[in-house]
């Protein structure tokens, strides 16, 4: 019969039991998940809590400690699931990162239906296959209105998102163009016939027609989207396009910092971090002095630029 514990003393398996658990709450933060990581309930280690201010205080640290711990950007995320007791189920999904109610940081596993990181790789790569988020999002087993709000909520994931259904678009265009839609030459018989001849015009009526049609034939002619909309005022006309011109700048400088980023894993110069410039060597340099190196030293009693020495104001 195991002997009772005191609200002072425990036994040497329970002292065990508890370094244990310290240590793995130290690295995770989570009560749960570091009593299932030793094979126990979660209760076993609360009810010695309310009956041990010691064993308190020092959970108390240990969760202090797992908090500034994980707030720390470049510390690995250790796995909660070492020294786990074999028949012990445990998630095979990785614990992420979470911050609790009180502000502290814990590792927590996701529950089988939430969105994970995998399913957020397998929803971005079907996305890139095919440019089509629904069936991307059934293809990653969550539904697309989860997606959203996945990119809604986080700015990396909408960056990736945009990229995944640009890769995606990109995809489906060369597709299409290397098909040959059926159709596509169902209008270009003109093309194979002579033209027929101009009708008279004046050359005012010529010029003027040249006028009307400049700007499309040229491709200079202003897009629909940027054209003044009917009882648009000049403010709001103003302010669109002011809008437009800064999201166009954040998506050139979000494909810079990309680009930026691969150059570094590559190992190549930055534009930020260019090679240094590479100079000659100084012997083959020449035309530092225009001095006669045959020229005799000039007298020592005379000052070299004229004017008096400052020794000779002494005494």
């Amino acid at each position: 019969m195991p002997r009772a514990s005191t609200p002072d003393v425990f036994t040497r398996r329970q002292a065990a039991q508890n370094a244990a658990f310290l240590a793995s709450l130290r690295r995770t933060g989570n009560a749960r998940e570091a009593a299932r990581a030793l094979g126990y309930n979660r209760s076993t280690f609360t009810k010695r809590r309310a009956v041990h201010p010691a064993f308190a205080a020092r959970w108390d640290a240990a969760l202090a400690f797992a908090s500034a711990a994980l707030n720390l950007p470049s510390r690995p995320r250790e796995g909660s699931g070492e020294g786990s007791a074999p028949n012990t189920t445990v998630s095979n999904k990785s614990p992420t990162t979470t911050r609790t109610a009180n502000g502290r940081l814990q590792l927590r596993r996701p529950t089988a239906n939430r969105l994970d990181h995998a399913a957020e790789q397998a929803f971005l790569s079907a996305l890139s296959a095919t440019a089509n988020i629904r069936l991307s999002a059934a293809a990653a087993g969550f539904s697309h209105s989860a997606f959203y709000a996945r990119r809604k909520a986080s700015p990396a994931f909408a960056r990736e998102m945009r990229l995944a259904l640009a890769a995606g678009y990109e995809t489906v265009e060369s597709a299409l163009i290397a098909g040959s839609l059926s159709g596509s030459h169902d209008h270009d018989e003109w093309r194979h016939n002579d033209p027929p001849s101009i009708p008279p015009m004046t050359a005012d009526q010529a010029l003027q027609l040249l006028h009307l049609h400049a700007r499309t034939v040229h491709l200079q002619q202003e897009p629909p989207h940027i054209k003044r909309r009917r009882g648009e005022s000049s403010e709001a006309h103003s302010y669109r396009l002011s809008a437009m011109y800064e999201a166009r700048q954040a998506l050139d400088r979000e494909a810079f910092d990309i680009a930026e980023a691969a150059r570094r894993e590559r190992g190549e110069p930055t534009l930020m971090n260019p090679d240094p410039p590479r100079l000659p060597a100084l012997d083959q340099v020449t035309g530092w002095s225009r001095a006669d190196p045959t020229k005799v030293a000039h007298d020592p009693d005379v000052a070299l630029f004229g004017g008096w020495r400052l020794k000779d104001w002494e005494g």
